[in-house]
């Protein structure tokens, strides 16, 4: 069986064990707490203890391979693009596609949310209310960008810090040229090869680590809480499939002239690990190397603008807000006008770079997003129930966009390998799941 179909496996298994553990330990979907000491017993010992210990060092695991990866890959991409002219260019094109398809991808989340409208006559009885920490201001957000630190940098895992440096250090190397410029390539492409082996080998754990996390996650919700939230949660699921298939397939079709079908085919496999890991940096060593091996994406390309997508590009996570300003708009009973929807698409844009490194990001945004169009924050208690779940699709919809990204930018700047690409046939041993 293929490490792919053991992942599929896994998550398989683990939701239907999940499901079954929390209908044992009957847990109450309004505290996520066992009623029974038996369910009690199973929460604490078995689903908070064991599997959830297993799933948290799977992750921890691969998110350790995250700032190696993107140091080295950055450093080797930026030394042999340099002396590039066209640097710049693929640089300006990386940016501007991330901000494009944001914005595209929180209109059509409110789009779809005004016609459709969850939050019709919601009971606004809140038991509970959220608290967001507070954001970084523009000028906050810009400073932080550019490391005073990089060994800090890298000790905390501020990924914008690392990449400007990475890149920096990378552009050194191409000037200072000679014997000198050649061996530290020579170095940092074998240690890139190095840490690419390390990656293979922790993947083999990917199977148990997958199954674990769901285990957990379904034992401790169930589907209880998703149905509570119905129409919410599918107007959500409904609108990140179509961004996901529609938009990112017509602009890669209209941009690029390449088959959306082969890239999607060619994608799934990282899509899944997203979704069954919930962290675009755990899965950023997957999609660069599916990139690289798999979509023909040179290199220097890909060790550029896929880091950069896992920080900034957060396409899924802007549909969330959108969806979720018009659910709680209409849940108060409060109209913001189209003035209102304007400033939302604005603000979420913005915020997807402005609050990359801050934890819980997506309910971050969110509480900036509302304030900015003067609707209640407390309105967030109502969907924290079922994001957790929303979120693995929303980390799956981002690691594609990144993808889309580099793929377009690539073919634009004749960097993509169209033969590889349309190459149905992977190289196993290069296949990273």
């Amino acid at each position: 069986m293929s490490l792919t179909n053991k992942i599929l496996l896994g998550m398989v298994l683990g939701v239907i064990v999940g499901v079954v553990f929390n209908l044992i330990m009957g847990v109450d979907q309004a505290h996520q707490t066992a009623a029974s000491p038996l369910g009690q017993w199973l929460q604490v010992f078995v689903i908070n203890g064991l599997f959830d210990t297993i799933g948290q060092i799977f992750v921890a695991s691969l998110k350790l391979l995250v700032v190696p990866l993107v140091f080295v890959s950055l450093v080797c991409g930026a030394a042999s693009l340099g002396g590039h002219n066209r640097m710049g260019a693929l640089a300006t094109k990386t940016l501007v596609l991330y901000l494009v398809t944001t914005a595209m991808a929180i209109a059509l989340a409110m789009g779809v949310a005004v016609f459709i409208q969850p939050g019709a006559g919601v009971d606004m009885a809140l038991s509970s209310t959220y608290s967001a920490p507070p954001a970084p201001s523009i000028k906050e957000t810009f400073l932080d960008i550019f490391p005073s630190n990089p060994v800090q940098a890298m000790a905390e895992g501020n990924m914008l810090q690392v990449i400007v440096f990475s890149i920096l250090f990378g552009i050194a190397i191409s000037r200072t040229g000679g014997e000198i410029a050649l061996n530290m390539r020579n170095f940092f492409e074998h240690l890139n090869e190095v840490v690419l082996k390390m990656m293979m080998l922790l993947m083999q754990l990917a199977p148990y680590g997958v199954f674990c996390l769901l285990v957990k996650l379904f034992a401790s919700i169930g589907f209880g809480a998703i149905l509570d939230l119905a129409k919410y949660f599918f107007t959500v699921l409904f609108v990140l499939l179509l961004h996901a298939f529609g938009v990112y397939g017509t602009l890669l079709k209209l941009l690029s002239g390449l088959s959306p079908v082969i890239f999607f085919k060619k994608m799934w496999k990282v899509a899944v690990f997203a979704f069954s890991t919930s962290s675009s940096n755990a899965t950023l060593p997957v999609n660069l190397r599916t990139c690289e091996h798999d979509l023909g994406v040179d290199n220097k390309v890909c060790s550029f603008s896929i880091p950069l997508g896992a920080t900034i590009n957060m396409d899924g996570t802007a549909i969330m807000q959108g969806v979720a300003t018009v659910f709680i708009a209409q849940a108060y009973n409060i109209d913001i006008g189209i003035a209102g929807y304007l400033m939302v698409i604005l603000t979420a844009t913005l915020a997807s770079i402005g609050t990359a490194g801050v934890p819980s990001v997506g309910l971050v945004t969110l509480a900036m997003v509302l304030q900015s169009v003067n609707l209640p924050v407390e309105g967030i208690a109502l969907i924290i129930g079922v994001d957790r779940f929303l979120d693995m699709v929303r980390t799956a919809v981002n690691v594609t966009g990144d993808a889309v990204v580099s793929v377009i930018v690539a073919k634009s700047e004749n960097m993509l390998d169209k033969t590889r690409y349309e190459n149905m046939q992977l190289n196993a041993e290069v296949d990273p799941v």
